[in-house]
């Protein structure tokens, strides 16, 4: 066998099926052992995996089966995120149900996965459209709607007049519906909320104690939550408006600047711009030119700030006789604050294009630091920060705080229609998660609509409410809302006649607990075993992209409380540890014809100078373009299964594993790839043929130099690597074992050495058996024949984590830099116990230090012991 190449081809899938075979990587509940739950973010069921995938679950694998060897009940699922538009998008393009082309995606995917090698239970598997999943997720619906927490309101929303149905941001594009071109309108809807926002003090609060958290992902979470603490104010309209109101209420967290106002604004939605839009065509129209609009905060920051003068005035509070103009503007959200705003333009840049485009005053009124008050001008950007103020009256010399403190003070006390015209309030940027959506293939909402009792629960005993298998696409809308029986249901408080919720759950709500009914998939009788649940929660280690840095994961804390609100789990955070791992990027490729080609259809060639490309079928030139991240649409992507079976899944896991830190992408390269597996053959080259010369090994003996030397190098790097996977640094560790490998190779490149010393041999035992262990987190196929190779009894996936002898990982010597009248001058190396008079006559004899002396004795010799020496001449 040592004359062999290795041949994953053959290898990896005999071990793969003994490990299901013998259920290796099954979990139980009932383990006594200390747990440690790793999950990777679930996949969308697309049809295929991509190398994203790739790097993303071998990632998890590595920590899962590292903890394994370290003695921990390792739980480790997946299932899949099933539900959504792309299955129904395929129904209406390829005539297929959504079910049958979900359920076939998932069933090659997961050979895919199952092919990678990967230590998944999968007994534990699990889809959100299999109704065993979505009837417990209907419960949880019901009895967040019980507890207060899923409620019903009109909201906004993106509707496209063609197709019928709600639009998410992301799918209006410049103001159309992405599918069917249609001008999007902005409609208000009766939606169904969960109240996110009950928990937004203690959604922020707690991002402090995530500490194994990104902090770019605690920031992201900060920012969307939004927390400001501002002043209500209650403006005076100069003239009352069209049904006679005569006060305009704003939320600022900058009423240190009033006096810098030089307009007010209000959103098309407020009821004071309805009001005035139902007697104003000009105003109507504006107003519904806003309405085609995308409804992000995204959106309306980055558009053309539009508004229309309505020809009201407001009363300035603190100006005698000063008024300013009350404009409808574009960029105002009638769902944060109040829905207006005064605008300042010198100090806000929103407010400061606005100005510019309407002719309207800037007034500054911050001074920043060092600035010359007589000569300080604003141009096109607005000065945001903190400042002293001055032209604001009785506010001059103020600093910004002190100035807030003031305005508010006052305007607490002024009265205004007998009530304070103004007070402070903490507002958030937050917004109840709407979750209707009008399509077929989603979670069903369990709720009847009945004329004489409301809006009713489905009773428990009725669960799930099934998606009909008869619905149809043909026709534009909600697939649900135009079935001739399915809505129609009986009451089942009354019994009379009512009808079924058409809508159904954003598919954010399915992958928002999946982590939790992973502990106990097997509960027919609830979504939860709670004991069960809160001895696997919080996730131990949480890995996916930084593309779910703010909803899906803000969303799973949400969903966390509102469980344990309604007494499903007992604990507040989901995920102890996240990691946000880079991209899989490429280059691209652009044929003779100027189109993007695949990297299967081209031949690279490396020339003098660098490198060149050809079409393969010889019809041209190809032009190497830029790296990015691999798409479909720019053909840049690498087939797994192709790299699978043309280099094995170990290949693949160890060359996404190496070069980049895991946070960073990672280029994938041919060069790279036939290195990864060179490194394979390397490492069953040197288990084989140091197996066949270490036949003398023996336990008795003194170690010599060469024996110590080895042991010195397995355990430090055994050391090195578990520290390395410990904090996620693969590359790191990767790159130890290469050099861990090159230690072993040299040891048996010597095989008169290795044979006429038993005790060298005794460490190349130890050497490869650590190197396998080492190894088989990453590459756990090549593991397992490296593990029967030396003549191991049971699987290396069964086999603890090797043990460091910290004798061997301290060095007998250590090297101190030796610092001479403050610069680093030599370098001394000592015995590690060596005393502070043997290291001051070491270093006086240094060439260095004799030369910088000249004969003369050293004014001071500093040794700062185990760290440095610091000679004074």
């Amino acid at each position: 066998m040592a004359g062999e190449r290795y041949n994953p081809r053959e290898s990896e899938p005999k071990w793969q099926k003994i490990w299901a075979d013998g259920e290796v990587f099954a979990t139980s509940n009932d383990d006594g052992r200390p747990k440690y739950y790793v999950l990777e973010m679930f996949p969308y069921p697309s049809g295929r995996i991509h190398m994203g995938h790739v790097r993303n679950y071998t990632m998890g694998d590595v920590v899962a089966r590292y903890k394994r060897a370290k003695g921990f009940s390792v739980l480790h699922p997946m299932g899949w995120d099933a539900f959504g538009l792309p299955a129904e998008n395929a129904a209406i393009e390829k005539k297929v149900h959504p079910a049958k082309w979900t359920y076939e995606n998932i069933d090659y995917m997961r050979g895919q996965l199952k092919a990678m090698g990967l230590s998944l239970d999968w007994k534990r598997e699990v889809a959100t459209c299999h109704p065993d999943y979505y009837r417990h997720q209907q419960k949880m619906f019901v009895d967040f709607f019980n507890a207060g927490l899923a409620y019903r309101r009109t909201s906004k929303v993106n509707w496209d007049p063609v197709d019928m149905t709600v639009l998410a941001n992301e799918q209006v594009i410049d103001g159309r519906g992405w599918r069917s071109g249609a001008l999007v309108e902005q409609k208000e809807l009766v939606q169904w909320n969960f109240r996110i926002t009950a928990f937004s003090e203690e959604l922020l609060a707690s991002l402090d104690t995530l500490d194994r958290w990104p902090d770019k992902v605690r920031l992201m979470q900060r920012n969307w939550i939004g927390k400001s603490v501002g002043l209500e104010v209650r403006f005076e309209l100069a003239t009352p408006g069209p049904t006679g109101e005569t006060t305009l209420k704003i939320f600022t967290t900058r009423p240190d600047t009033l006096f810098g106002a030089s307009f007010m604004a209000m959103s098309p939605d407020h009821p004071l711009a309805k009001a005035l839009g139902e007697k104003d065509l000009a105003l109507a129209a504006f107003q519904e030119k806003c309405r085609r609009m995308g409804t992000s905060v995204a959106v309306l920051e980055t558009a053309e700030k539009e508004g229309y003068d309505t020809g009201l005035r407001v009363k300035h509070p603190f100006i005698e006789g000063k008024t300013l103009p009350l404009w409808v503007a574009n960029f105002i959200l009638m769902d944060y604050g109040t829905g207006a705003i005064f605008g300042c333009p010198a100090h806000d840049q929103r407010d400061l294009d606005f100005a510019r485009k309407y002719g309207l005053e800037v007034t500054p009124v911050v001074l920043p630091a060092g600035a010359d008050p007589a000569s300080f001008t604003v141009g096109d950007v607005a000065v945001d920060g903190e400042g002293t103020l001055f032209n604001s009256d009785f506010l001059d010399g103020l600093g910004t705080d002190a100035a807030f403190d003031e305005v508010a003070d006052r305007l607490e006390a002024r009265d205004l229609d007998g009530a304070p015209m103004g007070a402070r309030k903490v507002n958030f940027r937050l917004r109840d998660w709407l979750i209707s959506r009008q399509r077929y293939w989603g979670c069903p909402i369990p709720m009847i609509h009945c004329d004489d009792c409301g809006t009713v629960p489905v009773p428990t005993a009725d669960l799930p409410v099934l998606l009909p298998d008869d619905a149809t696409f043909d026709k534009p809308g909600n697939p649900l809302d135009h079935h001739p029986t399915w809505k129609h249901v009986a009451c089942p408080k009354c019994g009379k006649p009512a009808r079924r919720e058409t809508d159904t759950m954003d598919t954010f709500v399915d992958s928002s607990w999946y982590y939790t009914r992973f502990t106990d998939p097997w509960n027919a009788q609830a979504p939860t075993t709670r004991a069960v649940a809160d001895r696997w929660l919080p996730v131990d280690q949480y890995i996916g992209g930084i593309e779910h840095a703010i909803l899906h994961l803000l969303y799973s804390r949400f969903f966390t409380r509102a469980m344990k609100a309604t007494g499903h789990v007992g604990l507040d955070e989901p995920f102890a540890g996240l990691f946000t791992q880079g991209m899989v990027v490429h280059e691209t490729y652009k044929g003779p014809d100027g189109h993007w080609v695949s990297p299967a259809d081209i031949v690279v060639d490396e020339v003098e100078g660098g490198r060149t490309a050809r079409m393969k079928d010889g019809s041209g030139p190809v032009e190497i373009g830029s790296i990015e991240k691999m798409s479909k649409s720019k053909k840049n992507t690498v087939d797994p299964s192709d790299i699978i079976l043309g280099w094995g899944a170990d290949t693949a896991r160890w060359f996404v594993l190496s070069d980049s830190p895991p946070d960073r992408d990672v280029i994938w390269t041919e060069a790279g790839v036939e290195g990864a597996h060179r490194f394979v053959q390397r490492v069953w080259r040197l288990v084989c043929d140091g197996t066949a010369l270490t036949a003398a090994a023996s336990e008795a003996g003194e170690r010599s130099a060469a024996a110590l030397a080895l042991a010195k190098a397995t355990h430090k790097t055994i050391a090195a690597v578990e520290d390395d996977i410990e904090k996620l640094g693969f590359n790191r560790a990767v790159a130890r074992l290469y050099e861990f490998a090159n230690a072993v190779g040299r040891v048996v490149a010597t095989p008169d050495a290795v044979k006429a010393d038993a005790g060298l041999a005794r460490a190349l035992v130890e050497a490869l058996d650590a190197l396998v262990r080492m190894v088989a987190p990453m590459m756990p196929h090549l593991a397992e024949e490296c593990w029967a190779e030396l003549g191991r009894s049971g699987l290396v996936a069964d086999a603890p984590w090797p043990k460091v002898d910290a004798a061997l990982v301290i060095d007998d010597t250590i090297t101190l830099p030796v610092q001479i009248n403050g610069k680093k001058r030599a370098e001394l190396t000592v015995p590690r116990d060596a005393g502070e008079a043997e290291v001051r006559a070491a270093v006086l004899a240094l060439e260095a230090v004799q030369a910088a002396l000249d004969g003369k004795p050293p004014k001071k010799v500093i040794v700062v012991p185990a760290r440095i020496v610091n000679v004074v001449a």
